[in-house]
């Protein structure tokens, strides 16, 4: 099994899918995790807000919650605020304080050099970094991450997510084995509208931070996942790369292959390894990155840990295991195993 459990659902059509499936998918491969962590992100999930950034964040105690809720006033105009619905559950024990909250940044915070977004990544750092207690892990648009210590399965019912209806979903079954298992080390790990779900070792983790915090990024969450969020968002909003480029720099070729090519792909690979070269991410890796209309897969150079996708129609599936894909539709019109480095991208149909 190789540990951890990932899955996905996106349809290109923007139907709206009921959580159930997601849930039903991530429950066949339970023996990939061991109940220290599972989670799930949504995209579409709030139209009522669409237009709102969405916190979701955890509180260790009332006097955490008065300190941020203080510093979000500061800072943004509060549409709407309210507890996250959860529902008792057996197996989810020592919950923190769960809220959500809908805010539109204040404009006299914005400047000619801080647009809304970097404003808002700037913050969801500074509470993760000095509020003692307090931890946004999710601040898109019109999605939403629900995570917490426990098998994924009992997550999605802990959360009600059968209530939700998404364009797209993942999910993550976690195993940790050398970071802490706790509810904000559970996947997804996001940053505005992009989350990451994870299957896998980061062995350059160390490099990797060190770089992306001279950026600004605050590594505070204690798995190494959460740096892999930071690069994306970084390469992609900050520096305007897409993601193909993204993905060829995070899992770029060894030397050797690209010595082998013609000349304008080895210029272009050789160019990307030597500008970026400490966001290279060693290890085995497959990951999925949600974000706003879209999906990307990506496997390690060397494929390994295992990620299977498929099609059906307008709808696109990735997961661990091929099981969990078919549990949720048999009838497949095509399934293939992604190729190592190669990302696999998918994006709302024009017009959607």
């Amino acid at each position: 099994p190789s540990g951890c459990a990932v899955s996905a659902i996106f349809n290109k059509d923007g139907r709206l899918t009921c959580g159930e499936d997601i849930i039903k998918s991530i429950r066949v491969m339970r023996e990939r995790s061991n109940g220290l962590g599972g989670g799930f992100a949504g995209y579409g999930i709030y139209p009522e807000y669409k237009d709102f950034y969405a916190f979701h964040l955890f509180y260790d105690d009332s006097f955490a919650k008065s300190q941020c809720e203080e510093y979000i006033k500061n800072n943004f105009e509060i549409v709407h605020k309210e507890e996250i619905p959860t529902a008792r559950h057996k197996n989810i024990t020592d919950t923190p304080l769960i809220w959500r909250y809908f805010v539109n940044s204040k404009t006299e915070v914005l400047t000619d050099e801080i647009d809304d977004r970097e404003f808002v990544a700037r913050c969801v750092m500074h509470i993760n970094s000095n509020i003692n207690g307090a931890y946004i892990f999710s601040s898109g648009k019109n999605m939403g991450i629900f995570k917490a210590i426990g098998f994924p399965e009992d997550v999605g019912e802990f959360y009600k997510l059968d209530t939700y209806q998404a364009y797209c979903w993942t999910a993550h079954g976690r195993y940790p084995t050398n970071t802490p298992g706790w509810w904000g080390g559970a996947h997804p790990f996001g940053l505005l509208d992009c989350s990451v779900v994870h299957n896998g070792e980061i062995s350059s983790y160390d490099a990797n931070r060190r770089y992306i915090e001279m950026f600004g990024y605050k590594c505070t969450l204690l798995t190494d996942t959460e740096v892999i969020t930071y690069i994306i968002d970084f390469l992609t909003r900050k520096r305007g790369l897409n993601l193909t480029e993204t993905a060829h720099i995070v899992a770029a070729p060894f030397w050797a292959v690209i010595d082998e090519m013609e000349q304008d792909k080895r210029d272009y690979y050789t160019y990307l390894r030597k500008a970026f070269s400490s966001l290279l991410i060693t290890g085995p890796f497959s990951i999925l990155v949600g974000y706003e209309g879209g999906i990307m897969a990506l496997n390690d150079r060397l494929k390994l840990r295992s990620l299977v996708a498929a099609e059906k129609g307008d709808t696109v599936y990735f997961a661990s295991e091929e099981g969990a894909i078919r549990i949720i539709q048999p009838d497949l019109d095509r399934v293939w195993a992604p190729e190592g480095g190669e990302p696999v991208i998918v994006e709302l149909n024009k017009g959607e």
